[in-house]
């Protein structure tokens, strides 16, 4: 194994800045290189990174429609109207609604809420909606997560005199739809400084907004817990306002949780301090179960109830949904697997379809086959006289402009560069899967089908050294631990060590995984390692004269001990001694 099944890339170092940062912090300059890599340069930005406060947020009304919209919701409560929370069926869409329908409760006793049914409705705004919210005499509707593409049903909501305020993230189309306000950052003529909130993060601007304007006492608390969830889930940029909420939303749910996420937590096992990968791996899987199998409204139920008693029978119904999730997920990325190795032949896409597959698990099977073949990949299924589908795409290739360069093809589609949603008739499909390979090939080089692998430093065994004896854990651990929560734009630190070598108490663990014992021949320190799913590279490594690494730090407890755990992403050997 000379050679990686990943390209190592290095970030490209300010070593003047962070020079002046690593004096101004004291800090090491390990940690001062990834901070700047990170967009923080002095003092009072890493104030902001480390200790965000509800003060660093941006004023809320720097957003486009939002005095529009608090005014509109002002009157609706004084008037006491009809008022309509709408939203997405997947966890940003489900924390919006709970979110909202929770704040709005504060001032109204009866919240009416509406979620489509994915299966008979699809995303968005759905015109069956439309006749419900006619025949209930609603007047108001907030949208959240969705709306942002829905120009007919916003035609008929107006035609119907029902007011629409539109709360989306979405990329936005050549024509918006006709409604009373639209907030979303990515609309060209919006101001607001930062555009990457999820649709939750853009309620919570609203939410933000109405407690401005009306100088209200409020704790947040609460709804930083659903909007960290849906940041967190939805994979969006986590820096700026996105750092703050997952941050401020993870303190909450530690020292005050919600009774539903308190309960979830204790069926997922979670006992310890809470952080970003149990919302991503423990709860957002949860909520998104009802959704995909039954009715997203269900799990908005189970976030709005904070009685115990009431609460648990739909805690154990979510149980139940999520568990049958599980088995439907895994045997249809088995079936896709199957197909996926008999259809290859050297395309540059994965496009597969299963005409009984479920049209709620498509999305993470689409996200398992990215995961084992790397390339623009589509999942489809049938959907009564139409086939439905999710895409997912490689790192730096827009798959959302592939898809509206075919738009013709379809009956509706929206989405982000990375992940995007589809409906197209039958019909379509051969010609959807000849065009799909033909408008990526033309635009995708082979650099962007080789998974990259971004290194911050390299580092050796002297700076994993334990400097204090009252600590388990080095300082450039403790240090990086300190800047969680990790995801997109805030990455978990890679760092290459190199000349390492096996102590010969390297070991297969779980079956597929690699258990390392690692050692440097200038120290006398071993340091443990863990390679998933890569125990059939014990014997080339037990072989190797000396390899590089390229791991995270972790720490590893067992008997109430605490030790640190390098996270192996990826090994180079026989490399040329330093």
């Amino acid at each position: 194994m000379s050679t990686s099944n990943y390209k190592w890339t290095y970030k490209s170092q300010d070593k003047n800045t962070s020079q002046v940062l690593q004096n101004s912090l004291n800090i090491p300059e390990n940690v001062a290189l990834l901070l700047v890599d990170r967009g923080v340069y002095d003092y009072n930005q890493a104030k902001q990174f480390f200790r965000p406060s509800l003060e660093d947020f941006f004023d809320p009304f720097l957003m486009k429609g939002m005095s529009t919209a608090v005014d509109r919701l002002q009157q609706a409560i004084e008037k006491e109207q009809t008022i309509a929370v709408y939203g997405d069926y997947d966890v940003d869409g489900t924390c919006s609604v709970a979110m909202f329908a929770r704040f709005l409760k504060s001032f109204i006793s009866h919240v009416n809420i509406y979620q489509p049914d994915r299966h008979k409705e699809g995303y968005g705004i759905s015109l069956k909606s439309v006749e419900w919210m006619t025949s209930k005499k609603i007047d108001l509707i907030i949208a959240l997560d969705c709306g942002i593409r829905d120009i007919e049903a916003a035609k008929k909501l107006k035609k119907n005199k029902i007011d629409l305020i539109i709360c989306d993230h979405h990329m936005v189309g050549d024509h918006l739809p006709d409604a009373l306000s639209i907030l979303n950052p990515k609309q060209s003529d919006c101001n607001y400084p930062f555009k990457e909130l999820c649709g939750c993060g853009i309620g919570f601007k609203f939410i933000q907004a109405y407690v401005k304007k009306n100088n209200l006492r409020f704790n947040f608390d609460e709804y930083l817990q659903f909007a960290a969830i849906a940041t967190a889930a939805d994979v969006v940029p986590l820096k700026l306002e996105n750092r703050w909420i997952l941050k401020l939303g993870i303190k909450a749910l530690n020292t005050s949780p919600l009774l539903c996420f308190k309960n979830m937590f204790s069926n997922a096992k979670r006992q310890k301090v809470i952080d970003s990968n149990d919302l991503v791996f423990a709860i957002a899987p949860r909520i998104n179960a009802a959704g995909r199998l039954s009715i997203a409204s269900k799990a908005t139920e189970m976030l709005m109830d904070d009685n115990l008693e009431t609460l648990q029978p739909k805690i154990q119904f979510i149980e139940k949904i999520n568990n049958e999730r599980k088995e439907i997920d895994e045997q249809i990325t088995k079936e896709a697997l199957l197909k996926v190795e008999k259809e290859i032949n050297g395309k540059v896409t994965t496009v597969v379809y299963g005409e009984k597959w479920h049209k709620g698990v498509v999305g993470i099977v689409a996200s398992r086959l990215m995961d084992s073949y790397y390339r623009p990949t589509v999942v489809l299924c049938k959907d009564g006289d139409l086939i439905t589908g999710s895409a997912r795409s490689v790192k730096g290739f827009d798959v959302y402009e592939i898809l509206n360069n075919m738009n013709d093809l379809f009956q509706r589609f929206g989405g982000h560069k990375y992940a995007a949603g589809l409906t197209m008739p039958k019909q379509n499909l051969s010609e959807f899967i000849i065009r799909f390979e033909k408008e990526v090939s033309m635009k995708i080089s082979k650099e962007h089908l080789i998974p990259i692998l971004n290194i911050d430093n390299i580092i050796s065994f002297e700076d994993l050294k334990r400097d204090k004896k009252n600590y388990s854990m080095p300082k450039l651990f403790r240090l990086i631990d300190q800047m969680a929560p990790f995801g997109p734009s805030n990455p978990t630190p890679n760092f290459e060590i190199k000349n390492l070598m096996d102590s010969g108490n390297s070991k297969i663990v779980g079956e597929k995984h690699l258990k390392l014992q690692l050692k440097h021949k200038d120290f006398n320190k071993l340091y443990d390692g863990i390679w998933f799913n890569n125990a059939k590279m014990l014997k080339e490594i037990k072989e190797a004269k000396s390899f590089n690494i390229v791991a995270s730090l972790s720490a590893n407890t067992y008997m109430n001990m605490e030790k640190l755990q390098l996270m192996i992403k990826d090994i180079k050997v026989n490399v040329v001694n330093d």
